[in-house]
C-alpha cells in the first residue's frame, strides 16, 4: 500500500498546478495504456486474420503509451518539447498505422508492394521532418517540403491509389465505410503535424501559434488519431467476425437439415 502511495505521489509531484501541457501528457499516457489493454483483450474476440489487425492496433497504442510516460517526465523536468521522443514514437507507430491498411485489404488482393510503399512514404516523411526540426533547423521550410512529399504519397495511396481502388472494388460496404474513416484520419487527423512543424521557429507559421499550445494539440491529436484509428479497426474486425460466425451457423444448419 505504501509503495502505491509513493508511486502516486511521484506521478503527481511532477505535475505543477496550471501546467496544462503536462496534464495532457499525463492524460495521453493513461489513455494510450488503457486503449492497449482493450485492444489486446479483444484479440480473442475476433476471428482469423483480424487478430493481426487487433494486435497491431494494440502495439501502436502500447508504443505510444511508453513514450508518453517518458515525454511527460521530460516535460516536467525541462519544460521543453520532447522532440526526439516524439519522433522515436512516430517512426515506430506511423508505419504500423500504414500496415493496418494492408492488413484490412490483403483479402481483396493487396500486394506487399503496397505495404512497402506506404512504409517507405511514412519513413521518408518522418526522417525529413526530424532533420528539419533538429539538424537543419535553419532550413526547416525546405525540409518541411521534402517531408510533405512522403505525406502526399500516403494520401495518394489512400484516396486515389491502389489502396483506394482495392477498397472500392471490394463491394464490401463494411470495409468501405471503415476504410473511408481511416482515410479521414490520415487527411484531417494527421494534418495537425505539418501545422505544428510550420509553427516552430523559422517555420512559415512561426509566432502565429504558441509552441506550448502545439504540444497540447500534438498530445490530444496523438490520442485521438491512434486510439480512434484502432477503434475503427476494432469495429471492422468485430463486424466481419460476426458475419463470419453467422455464415458458419447458417452453413451448419443447412448441413444438419440435409443429413436429417
Amino acid at each position: 500500500m505504501d509503495a502505491l502511495v509513493n508511486f502516486q505521489t511521484l506521478l503527481l509531484a511532477q505535475l505543477k498546478s496550471g501546467d496544462y501541457v503536462g496534464f495532457t501528457f499525463f492524460i495521453g499516457s493513461m489513455a494510450m495504456a488503457a486503449a492497449t489493454v482493450f485492444f489486446f483483450f479483444q484479440i480473442g474476440q475476433v476471428q482469423g486474420k483480424w487478430k493481426d489487425s487487433m494486435l497491431v492496433s494494440g502495439l501502436i497504442t502500447f508504443i505510444a503509451a511508453v513514450h508518453y510516460f517518458y515525454m511527460r517526465d521530460f516535460w516536467a523536468e525541462n519544460q521543453a518539447s520532447p522532440t526526439e521522443f516524439r519522433y522515436i514514437d512516430w517512426i515506430l507507430t506511423v508505419p504500423l498505422m500504414c500496415v493496418e491498411f494492408y492488413l484490412i485489404l490483403r483479402a481483396f488482393g493487396a500486394k506487399q508492394s503496397l505495404l512497402w510503399r506506404m512504409i517507405f512514404y511514412s519513413v521518408w516523411m518522418l526522417v525529413a521532418g526530424y532533420l528539419g526540426e533538429t539538424v537543419f533547423r535553419d532550413n526547416s521550410p525546405l525540409w518541411g517540403f521534402i517531408s510533405t512529399i512522403g505525406y502526399v504519397g500516403i494520401l495518394y495511396e489512400v484516396w486515389m491509389g491502389s489502396a483506394k481502388r482495392l477498397s472500392s472494388n471490394s463491394n464490401d460496404a463494411t470495409l468501405q465505410s471503415a476504410f473511408g474513416a481511416l482515410g479521414w484520419f490520415v487527411l484531417v487527423g494527421w494534418a495537425i503535424y505539418p501545422i505544428g512543424y510550420m509553427a516552430m521557429e523559422s517555420g512559415w507559421l512561426s509566432g502565429v501559434i504558441p509552441l506550448k499550445s502545439m504540444d497540447i494539440i500534438y498530445n490530444i491529436g496523438d490520442a485521438v488519431n491512434k486510439i480512434g484509428f484502432g477503434l475503427v479497426i476494432y469495429s471492422l474486425a468485430i463486424s466481419k467476425s460476426d458475419q463470419g460466425g453467422a455464415k458458419k451457423a447458417v452453413g451448419a444448419g443447412a448441413s444438419s437439415a440435409v443429413n436429417a
